[in-house]
């Protein structure tokens, strides 16, 4: 098998003179320490380098010579900041701050995105394949738009007979879903998109939910002709999603072709068999409907 060169490396990027380089950094989700962050200006200094920070919550090493790559990519090495992948490959798994930092998150997607960037970063596949993940609707990392997304959701419901009818959660509904009527909560299903909202502002904490649970997309991307992804299944733990990115991955691997994205091969390539077959596969107390 030929040796792939370091400069054909995915992370490795030519620039538009064709003889400077862009070197991608691969930074999971975004999180980085400051040591870290103070390496990669260390590095850029010594190499005469310039930063450019993506919106894949990576860097950018810009305007680096030939000469200086796999100097380059060593000393990031060393500073835990590795080579990031850019080509037919697993690139950065990037996610929202999540339960962590952020009062609208239904999940930790920060810790998700850490074990499935460590399980499947820089994988050889036949097309670019993202992973993104939202800890709500809000979609703050466009995660739709992604060949694989994760969305945090949670399902609202009512205590009979306790709801005073105050209409704070038909305020802060921004899907209008809600509405009182005789003092009663009413909630159009079709309406909600499953965020929490009216859960968290209910002032008598009347309005509880089920545990949040995981809605996974495929088959989204940006650009010029973007497109949302297809709704896979929702499910509600890690472990199933884990379980179920494992499947999507290698189904992506073994059906997929390089003449086009993916989301535009979906159907050529048994999307709605393959959904069913693997969905079948899950426990079924893992999976939940109506979303």
């Amino acid at each position: 098998m030929r040796k792939i060169a370091l400069h054909e490396k995915g992370g490795i990027i030519q620039e538009m003179d064709g003889e400077l380089f862009t070197v991608r950094i691969r930074i999971p989700a975004g999180i980085i320490s400051n040591k870290q962050m103070s390496g990669i200006c260390k590095i850029a200094d010594k190499f005469k380098a310039g930063i450019h920070l993506t919106t894949r919550q990576t860097a950018e090493l810009i305007h680096v010579k030939y000469e200086d790559l796999e100097k380059i990519v060593a000393a990031l090495e060393k500073n835990e900041t590795p080579l990031g992948a850019e080509k037919s490959e697993i690139v950065n798994v990037t996610a929202c701050p999540g339960i962590e930092r952020c009062k609208y998150a239904q999940l930790d997607s920060i810790s998700l995105a850490l074990a499935l960037d460590k399980k499947h970063f820089g994988r050889d596949m036949p097309v670019k394949a993202r992973i993104a993940i939202s800890a709500c609707p809000n979609s703050c990392m466009s995660e739709k738009l992604n060949e694989i997304g994760i969305t945090g959701v949670v399902r609202p419901y009512r205590i009979p007979g306790t709801c005073t009818g105050c209409g704070t959660c038909t305020h802060y509904c921004r899907e209008n879903a809600i509405v009182i009527r005789n003092g009663v909560i009413n909630l159009d299903e079709n309406r909600c998109v499953h965020c929490g909202m009216c859960i968290a502002c209910c002032p008598f904490h009347i309005i509880k939910s089920d545990p949040p649970a995981y809605h996974i997309t495929v088959g989204g991307k940006r650009g010029r002709h973007p497109k949302i992804g297809k709704h896979f299944v929702t499910v509600k733990s890690p472990e199933t999603v884990d379980l179920c990115i494992e499947k999507i991955i290698y189904w992506i691997y073994r059906r997929a072709w390089g003449d086009s994205l993916l989301p535009d091969q979906l159907d050529d390539i048994g999307f709605d068999k393959f959904k069913e077959d693997v969905v079948a596969s899950l426990p079924e107390e893992e999976i939940i409907t109506g979303y």
